[in-house]
């Protein structure tokens, strides 16, 4: 799937849509969900044109790699879920319901979240 630099997170990174921001570094922004699944319910995405983990961890570079997981788990524990746990999500694809073609993690947390997954 190619990269469509028009969907929502991409707009975000340009500064056309706002987005509250809770964490910045050169290869990473982190925002609040506007439609939380939890107390906290935050993402995490590269700034660079990831279209999954897949792509990502196919074609990032060292660096972007290293600053994604080292921003993820500062910021798990500045919002306060490391102590009592928290989940990390990212889809890809259609089967997992992938609603926007830019590589992001969920971190939620804040309360007990339940089975992963639930049989249907």
């Amino acid at each position: 799937m190619a990269y469509d630099d028009g969907n929502i997170f991409a707009r975000i990174l340009r500064g056309e849509i706002p987005a509250t921001k809770i964490y910045e570094d050169d290869h990473v922004l982190a925002i609040l969900d506007i439609h939380p699944q939890a107390p906290t319910h935050i993402l995490v995405m590269p700034k660079g044109p990831y279209v999954s983990f897949d792509d990502f961890a196919a074609n990032a570079s060292d660096a972007e790699i290293l600053a994604l997981t080292r921003a993820t788990g500062h910021i798990a524990r500045a919002a306060g879920v490391a102590d009592t746990g928290y989940r990390l999500l990212l889809n890809h694809g259609p089967h997992s319901h992938q609603e926007v073609p830019h590589l992001h993690i969920h971190i939620l947390g804040g309360r007990p979240l339940g089975p992963l997954v639930h049989h249907g």
